[in-house]
């Protein structure tokens, strides 16, 4: 029993911040139609500034409480810094052409944010200590658990709320939708378009830097930290359907529970156990668990 408790925890604590990052994904392809390879970029780069506004927050001499929102700000710094000159600078100029070399240019994209980030922050790695003691432990019967896990449990749950709510229930998101139905249609009835992309691509990258920087106490942030990242990323889009919010929640949940599950029971399995649930899913459901007729409706 209390295998499957630690199980059922890890794996809802891994999937977590990976609902995070998928969904950014996963709402970037919806509206901008884009596999976007340099997704795990933008996660490092939001570990590694929430590393450098938790350090220098520390210096300020502010309580550790405020290590939560200089994570929180670092992630914004990000996507106000990174979206406009990534989507105005280099994306826009790309919109409408052959998928292929979308792939080709978010790859490319991918491997320059790669060298940036060793430039700026070097190759030792960062540690961010501070917030993770700050929600205790939490006895469950005789286990006990880090409290910082069911904190970012239920971030992932507040996230997810809130962009189903912006995108069905705000005017904005409704715009939001309508571009994601038919951007000529959306065009012809006076919605500007190239905002929208924006919107969306800015909101897509602090989804994956807010996910990088909650994470960043869970890990050591060090180059090659986005590979992984932008590899369990796609099967969790893959796995849920593509440009769907509740493929990319179930879709996180299945690979969170079956990393836990060959964590605890077959330790040498743990990523294998990935792509295994992939190729099933595939196999069953070859467009995803929940991609509808609409192949970009969120």
């Amino acid at each position: 029993m209390n295998t499957a408790l630690t199980i059922l925890i890890d794996g809802l604590s891994y999937a977590s911040w990976l609902f995070i990052v998928a969904l950014g994904l996963t709402l970037v392809f919806g509206v901008l139609k884009i596999l976007n390879i340099a997704h795990g970029s933008f996660y490092a780069l939001g570990a590694y500034a929430a590393a450098s506004f938790v350090g220098w927050f520390a210096t300020m001499k502010f309580a550790p409480e405020w290590s939560l929102v200089a994570m929180l700000f670092a992630a914004i710094a990000v996507a106000v810094l990174v979206a406009p000159l990534t989507e105005r600078g280099l994306m826009r100029f790309f919109y409408g052409r052959d998928e292929v070399l979308l792939v080709l240019v978010t790859y490319a994209l991918f491997l320059v944010l790669e060298d940036v980030t060793k430039l700026l922050w070097g190759a030792n790695p960062y540690y961010v200590s501070e917030p993770y003691a700050l929600f205790g432990n939490v006895e469950i019967g005789d286990q006990v658990y880090v409290g910082y896990d069911f904190m970012l449990m239920g971030l992932a749950v507040a996230i997810g709320l809130a962009v189903w709510w912006g995108l069905n229930r705000t005017r904005h998101g409704k715009i939001v939708l309508a571009v994601i139905h038919s951007e000529e249609v959306a065009a012809s009835m006076g919605v500007n378009v190239s905002r929208v992309y924006m919107l969306a691509f800015s909101v897509g990258i602090f989804l994956a830097a807010i996910g990088g920087a909650f994470t960043a106490p869970l890990i050591s942030v060090q180059p090659g930290v986005s590979v992984g990242v932008i590899i369990v990323s796609f099967a969790v889009v893959i796995i849920g359907g593509l440009g769907s919010i509740e493929g990319a929640a179930i879709g996180a949940l299945i690979v969170g529970l079956a990393r836990s599950f060959a964590v605890h029971v077959m330790p040498e399995a743990e990523l294998f156990s990935i792509y295994i649930v992939m190729a099933l899913v595939l196999m069953v459901r070859p467009e995803g668990l929940f991609q509808r007729i609409q192949a970009r409706k969120i």
